[in-house]
């Protein structure tokens, strides 16, 4: 054997046998030996403390799903017992977190290239306490000390694959949130298949975006408060959370109940590392659409109660801001259908709800509580702190506009078939709905009616204080056989209602803009009638009265009605008020105060005739508006045109309501023409003294 050859000989032999021993003793020693040190370093780096109080121990074993040569080189496995971290010195609870056992296996050939891989940890019933303090200070926040800024950063790295974990109890204290959670972690005994949970669809989904999630294998029990509001719930959750394949999904499921809304959900998150996204099916239901905002701070208008079932992907990392997309959803508002498709994109200066809803059967009642104008009854079921006062017509319910600050908005919403009833047939409903820094628009808001349509802008301020709003509505060619079609003789009607209003007005509830509001109200109806059977159709019990007055149990064809009205500081004043019907031509004048709610109305008849008509003094309408009253006024009408005396100021409306004169339909002429024609010209409609 030559020199050099004994020389290599004997080096790896040396270098064997070093190792060996150095095998032998790691094997053999007693590592708790190291935990005063390791304890000490522990609690130094960490700025609190740490303590591994029970057994330190490495065994050293094969890894059998290493391939070739690899799998002869053993692995050190570390076993540690009764381990706690403490709570920094600004809390009184000793106790951050515990464990009863960890354990977890350290590759050795990375360790040559610089890189720490830890394949898996399991914990054994793991207990915490997070806690975080009104002024922001939190406990899972670790204060490392000052950074050296000439430090070089460190070359190692660290990969932990995954964490196993069983049974277990984490407390969550959150003062800047006012939430307090208890949740208990408990094995479920035998695993359930994903499938069983979201169903084998959304299961096959699932596995071709990546790897099949896995079974769930801890039940979740949690209860305490979120936000202020009682939370109890249950869920269930795998065995296993991967932190080095971002794809690998995890599985959840939850039902949750906060205050009166519940939550449902069965699906996977991704990306544990960054709690990157979810995917999941949920399920929303509550008493009002507007209970979800302190727990989501989504602006939703107050509904009835709902519930809706749909497809929930979020991403949390993407560059504009986190987003959540609520595919392909349905249910029910109230007793109206829902569905569609919603995105809420966490962006700045400030998040945005962006989609589109439909509706294919829509209850006119279930828009109610999108202004207040629900029952007492239904504002508490919604959890309405407003109660409309009895004897107030117009709701008194303010807008929440603190919470149009919080959000912005773009939704279309169409219902496709509106149910309101028989006598005033809605078809249809088309609006979008804008939401930008505070300002609150309808444009457009369209309602399919009797055959015509109903147009509107609204604009609502929430910056102001009061809040300011505007409200331009166009009604054109309401057919009034379609209007009144349970009313016969009306069937056979070619008249049409046209009106025009635009109003402006200051206040937190309709109430308030409308007895702040200042405007015009204009209104045409030609070839109709009239009888105290479609007043009753209608449900006005004064109008019962007042029409039974003028022309007793007959049905009366109506020529044309006109009405002009002013509004100023909430005080409605009539410019011009007519009816020309087959035997009189009924003026109205006077006042409807928005702001107390009080009608003061007169109305004069002018006779075309003796036959059927025999009233010799005016009619009165004062009162609330929640209940007004009618009478006889205690003077005669002194002579023939009493209702024209102020006939020179109506020269002005007149020429403007013509302007909402609809096209003659047939051989029949449209019969407000002549009516407004006349009075444009400063004349008196002809008429017959009554005998």
């Amino acid at each position: 054997m030559t020199r050099p050859v004994k020389i290599i000989t004997w080096t790896l032999a040396s270098l064997l046998l070093v190792l060996a021993i150095l095998v032998i003793v790691i094997a053999t020693f007693d590592w708790n030996r190291v935990k005063p040190l390791l304890n000490e370093k522990v609690s130094e780096a960490l700025h609190r403390p740490f303590a591994i109080n029970g057994n330190l121990a490495v065994q050293w074993q094969r890894e059998p799903d290493e391939g070739g040569w690899r799998a002869w080189v053993p692995w050190p496995h570390f076993i540690a017992e009764d381990l706690t971290l403490g709570n920094p010195d600004w809390l009184k609870d000793p106790q951050m977190a515990g464990l009863k056992r960890v354990e977890f296996r350290l590759s050795p050939l990375p360790l040559l290239v610089q890189r720490i891989s830890i394949p898996r940890i399991d914990l054994t019933q793991p207990t915490g306490r997070l806690t975080r303090l009104a002024d922001g200070r939190a406990n899972w926040t670790f204060d490392f000390g000052p950074k050296d800024a000439n430090a070089e950063p460190s070359q190692w790295l660290l990969d932990i694959g995954a964490i196993g974990f069983d049974q277990g109890q984490v407390g969550y204290d959150d003062k800047t949130l006012q939430t307090q959670l208890d949740v208990v972690i408990d094995p479920l005994g035998k695993p359930i298949p994903f499938s069983d949970i979201v169903g084998s669809a959304s299961a096959k989904k699932a596995a071709e975006q990546g790897d099949a999630p896995q079974d769930y294998a801890f039940g979740l029990k949690v209860n305490g408060r979120y936000k202020g509001q009682a939370l109890a719930g249950t869920g269930k959750i795998g065995g296993l959370l991967a932190l080095q394949d971002a794809r690998k999904p995890f599985p959840v499921q939850a039902d949750v109940k906060i205050a009166d809304t519940r939550i449902v959900l069965a699906g996977t998150l991704t990306d544990l590392r960054n709690l990157g996204a979810l995917d999941l099916r949920l399920k929303l239901s509550g008493a009002s659409l507007g209970n979800l905002y302190p727990l989501t701070g989504v602006t939703l208008p107050d509904s009835p109660a709902y519930a809706t079932d749909g497809h929930l992907i979020a991403k949390l990392h993407e560059p504009g801001g986190a987003t959540f997309r609520y595919e392909g959803f349905n249910g029910k508002i109230g007793d109206s259908d829902i569905h569609g498709d919603l995105a809420f994109v966490a962006s700045q200066p400030r998040p945005k709800l962006s989609g589109k809803l439909v509706s294919n059967q829509l209850l006119f009642k279930d828009l109610a509580p999108l202004i207040g104008a629900d029952s007492n009854a239904e504002q508490k079921a919604r959890g309405g702190a407003s109660k409309q006062p009895s004897g107030k017509v117009l709701p008194v319910e303010e807008f929440r506009t603190e919470r149009w600050r919080a959000m912005d908005a773009d939704v279309s919403f169409a219902g496709k078939r509106i149910v309101h009833s028989e006598q005033l047939p809605f078809n249809d409903l088309s609006a979008r709905v804008l939401l930008e820094d505070a300002v609150l628009r309808l444009e457009p808001l369209s309602f399919g009616v009797a055959g015509g349509k109903l147009d509107a802008q609204i604009r609502l301020d929430g910056r102001s204080v009061p809040m300011q709003g505007r409200a331009q509505l166009s009604a054109r060619h309401f057919k009034l056989k379609q209007l009144f079609p349970t009313f016969e003789p009306m069937k056979t009607s070619f008249g049409e209602l046209n009106g025009d209003a635009d109003l402006s007005g200051r206040g937190n509830s309709v109430a308030a803009l409308l007895g702040t509001s200042n405007g015009n109200l204009k209104m045409l109806i030609n070839d109709g009638a009239i009888s105290r059977s479609l007043m009753e159709i209608a449900g006005l019990n004064v109008g019962n009265y007042v029409v039974g007055k003028l022309f007793g149990d007959n049905e009366v064809k109506i020529n044309c009605a006109a009405a002009d009205v002013g509004i100023k500081d909430g005080l409605a004043t009539t410019r011009l008020f007519v009816f020309d019907t087959e035997n009189a031509v009924v003026y109205i004048d006077g006042t409807a105060n928005f702001a107390s709610e009080q009608l003061d109305l007169k109305i004069n008849p002018e006779s075309k005739g003796v036959r059927l008509f025999s009233l010799r003094s005016p009619l009165y309408v004062r009162g609330p508006f929640a209940k007004p009253s009618a009478g006889v006024q205690a003077i005669p009408l002194a002579l023939r045109g009493a209702g024209m005396v102020a006939l020179g100021v109506a020269l002005g409306p007149a020429a403007g309501l013509l302007a909402l004169v609809a096209p003659s339909s047939g051989d029949q002429p449209n019969q407000c023409t002549p009516l407004l024609e006349q009075m444009k010209a400063g004349k008196a409609p002809k008429t017959v003294k009554a005998g």
